[in-house]
Protein backbone atom coordinates (compact mmCIF):
# COMPACT_ATOMS: atom_id res chain seq x y z
CA UNK A 1 0.00 0.00 0.00
CA UNK A 2 1.45 3.34 -1.09
CA UNK A 3 1.52 6.60 1.44
CA UNK A 4 -1.16 9.24 -0.22
CA UNK A 5 0.68 12.49 0.58
CA UNK A 6 -1.47 15.63 1.11
CA UNK A 7 -0.85 17.37 -2.44
CA UNK A 8 -1.77 13.81 -4.21
CA UNK A 9 -4.90 14.02 -2.42
CA UNK A 10 -5.26 17.25 -2.83
CA UNK A 11 -4.91 16.67 -6.75
CA UNK A 12 -7.37 13.49 -6.91
CA UNK A 13 -10.21 15.51 -5.21
CA UNK A 14 -9.38 18.49 -7.44
CA UNK A 15 -11.37 19.50 -10.70
CA UNK A 16 -9.72 18.15 -13.61
CA UNK A 17 -9.30 20.59 -16.56
CA UNK A 18 -12.50 21.34 -18.78
CA UNK A 19 -10.87 19.43 -21.69
CA UNK A 20 -11.12 16.32 -19.69
CA UNK A 21 -14.25 16.60 -17.90
CA UNK A 22 -16.95 13.27 -18.06
CA UNK A 23 -19.91 13.61 -20.22
CA UNK A 24 -22.53 11.29 -19.06
CA UNK A 25 -25.11 9.86 -20.88
CA UNK A 26 -27.92 11.63 -18.81
CA UNK A 27 -26.18 14.96 -19.70
CA UNK A 28 -24.09 15.98 -16.56
CA UNK A 29 -20.92 16.97 -16.69
CA UNK A 30 -18.35 16.06 -14.05
CA UNK A 31 -15.22 17.74 -12.76
CA UNK A 32 -14.09 15.39 -10.38
CA UNK A 33 -14.27 12.61 -7.78
CA UNK A 34 -16.84 14.98 -5.58
CA UNK A 35 -19.46 15.34 -8.79
CA UNK A 36 -18.70 11.59 -9.57
CA UNK A 37 -19.91 10.47 -5.90
CA UNK A 38 -23.09 12.25 -6.43
CA UNK A 39 -24.31 11.27 -9.76
CA UNK A 40 -23.56 7.48 -9.02
CA UNK A 41 -25.95 8.52 -5.92
CA UNK A 42 -29.02 9.97 -8.20
CA UNK A 43 -28.24 8.52 -11.83
CA UNK A 44 -30.40 5.94 -13.11
CA UNK A 45 -29.62 2.75 -13.05
CA UNK A 46 -30.13 2.60 -17.07
CA UNK A 47 -27.64 5.40 -17.17
CA UNK A 48 -24.80 3.71 -15.27
CA UNK A 49 -25.47 0.98 -17.38
CA UNK A 50 -24.03 2.79 -20.25
CA UNK A 51 -20.95 3.65 -18.78
CA UNK A 52 -20.66 0.55 -17.13
CA UNK A 53 -21.22 -3.02 -18.33
CA UNK A 54 -19.27 -6.15 -19.71
CA UNK A 55 -17.61 -4.17 -22.04
CA UNK A 56 -16.45 -1.20 -20.52
CA UNK A 57 -16.03 0.96 -17.21
CA UNK A 58 -15.90 4.86 -18.16
CA UNK A 59 -15.91 5.68 -14.59
CA UNK A 60 -13.24 3.58 -14.18
CA UNK A 61 -11.47 4.62 -17.27
CA UNK A 62 -11.86 8.14 -16.23
CA UNK A 63 -10.90 8.01 -12.41
CA UNK A 64 -7.51 6.10 -13.79
CA UNK A 65 -6.50 7.97 -16.71
CA UNK A 66 -8.15 11.68 -15.52
CA UNK A 67 -8.20 11.92 -11.95
CA UNK A 68 -4.73 9.33 -11.53
CA UNK A 69 -6.23 7.57 -9.05
CA UNK A 70 -5.31 3.77 -9.46
CA UNK A 71 -6.99 1.91 -6.33
CA UNK A 72 -10.16 4.27 -6.84
CA UNK A 73 -10.11 2.93 -10.56
CA UNK A 74 -9.39 -0.94 -9.69
CA UNK A 75 -12.59 -0.80 -6.73
CA UNK A 76 -15.12 0.59 -9.10
CA UNK A 77 -14.18 -1.52 -12.11
CA UNK A 78 -15.16 -4.45 -9.40
CA UNK A 79 -18.48 -2.64 -8.66
CA UNK A 80 -21.50 -4.49 -9.41
CA UNK A 81 -23.71 -2.02 -10.08
CA UNK A 82 -24.22 1.55 -9.73
CA UNK A 83 -24.58 1.97 -5.63
CA UNK A 84 -21.57 -0.10 -4.96
CA UNK A 85 -19.37 2.50 -7.32
CA UNK A 86 -21.11 4.77 -4.98
CA UNK A 87 -19.89 3.16 -1.98
CA UNK A 88 -16.51 2.75 -3.11
CA UNK A 89 -16.09 6.31 -4.88
CA UNK A 90 -17.84 7.88 -0.91
CA UNK A 91 -15.47 5.66 0.88
CA UNK A 92 -11.86 7.11 -1.01
CA UNK A 93 -13.34 10.70 -0.91
CA UNK A 94 -13.23 10.27 2.88
CA UNK A 95 -9.80 8.68 2.79
CA UNK A 96 -8.57 11.43 0.70
CA UNK A 97 -10.04 14.23 2.98
CA UNK A 98 -8.73 13.02 5.80
CA UNK A 99 -5.12 13.45 4.11
CA UNK A 100 -5.54 17.45 3.79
Amino acid sequence: MTKILKQHAERRLGDVPDQSVFWCHDGRILHGIHELKEALEMMSDETYAYHANKEKNDFSAWVMDIIGDDKLARDISRSSDRRQAFEYVKAREVFLLSKL
